[in-house]
């Protein structure tokens, strides 16, 4: 059929309607990591003063993580273990920001930018609001936008669970491109 939406494949970046309405895309993303002794704990970029930290490949960032999946999900570009894979040392210890931004200018490469960003962190502890606003400035110099752009909540899971039991640290993220 010709004339409708050109929703770009992998690689291939989305052009808008024939009225050329450009054509935004929507990602979302999800990472979950143990909480293990021994290790900073990094959450959108900041590292907290807690006793406990995420396990992980790299920082084990769960919010840059869940972000850079909803990225790259909303270009059809792969995600986080294709473009950076574990298996590769190069990525060992690796900063997630830094990921995230490597992400960001992927999608860039196929004419997608990131409008804005939406994070939901599930956690018991610690309480995320007194690093909340270095977290949403620190995510929005990665994703290249505006922090009024950028947001980052957190909600516990209730006491259930291995989250709720304060054992793991989980983030949803869902993040819109549109053309650049």
């Amino acid at each position: 059929m010709s004339g409708g939406p050109s929703a770009g494949g992998p690689g291939e970046a989305a052009t808008g309607d024939a009225g050329g309405a450009p054509l935004v895309r929507v990602g979302h993303g999800y990472d979950v990591h143990r909480l293990v002794i021994g290790r900073p704990l990094v959450l959108g970029g900041v590292t907290l003063p807690w006793d406990l930290g995420l396990a992980g490949h790299s920082d084990g960032d769960a919010v840059c993580h869940a972000l850079t999946d909803a990225v790259l999900g909303a270009a059809a570009a792969g995600d986080i273990g294709a473009l950076f894979p574990s298996a590769d040392p190069r990525w060992r210890d690796a900063n997630s920001l830094k990921l995230l931004r490597l992400a960001v200018e992927h999608v860039a490469r196929l004419g997608l930018g990131v409008a804005n960003a939406d994070v939901t962190v599930v956690l018991e502890v610690p309480r995320l609001g007194p690093y909340r606003a270095a977290m949403v400035e620190a995510v929005a110099g990665a994703l290249g936008v505006p922090g009024d752009r950028v947001s980052i909540k957190a909600k516990t899971n209730e006491g259930l669970g291995e989250i709720g039991a304060g054992e793991a640290i989980a983030a949803h993220a869902v993040v819109l491109l549109a053309p650049a």
